[in-house]
């Protein structure tokens, strides 16, 4: 396997018994999560990996993501408007700064 050139990491809101509770899942999240997949591979960006996660700590902002290895942190993730932004700040190397967490 190659070693991916970006990893996006989705927040799920799950607890510790795996159950997703918090503010992202309960806005979405992980039906964003779907739309990202399919866009990526749309666009043929196949070196992008994303996983759902426990909770960011920044429900007052989400739905939330990370980009890494940019360190880039994004929230109100609220449609597929926001995705695209974020794939595009994939593809130019600048975020998206409509949606980037300071």
């Amino acid at each position: 396997m190659t070693k991916p050139a970006h990893h996006i990491l989705v927040c799920g809101s799950f607890r510790m018994n795996g159950t997703p509770q918090g503010f992202c899942n309960k806005a979405g999240s992980l039906g964003l999560m779907q739309y990202l997949e399919s866009e990526l591979s749309d666009r043929g960006l196949a070196n992008v990996a994303i996983s759902s996660t426990s909770c960011l700590n920044v429900c007052d902002r989400g739905p939330a993501l990370v980009v890494y290895p940019e360190g880039w942190w994004f929230g109100k993730i609220d449609g597929e408007e926001a995705i695209d932004a974020i794939i595009d700040s994939l593809e130019s190397g600048t975020p998206a700064a409509d949606y980037l967490l300071a």
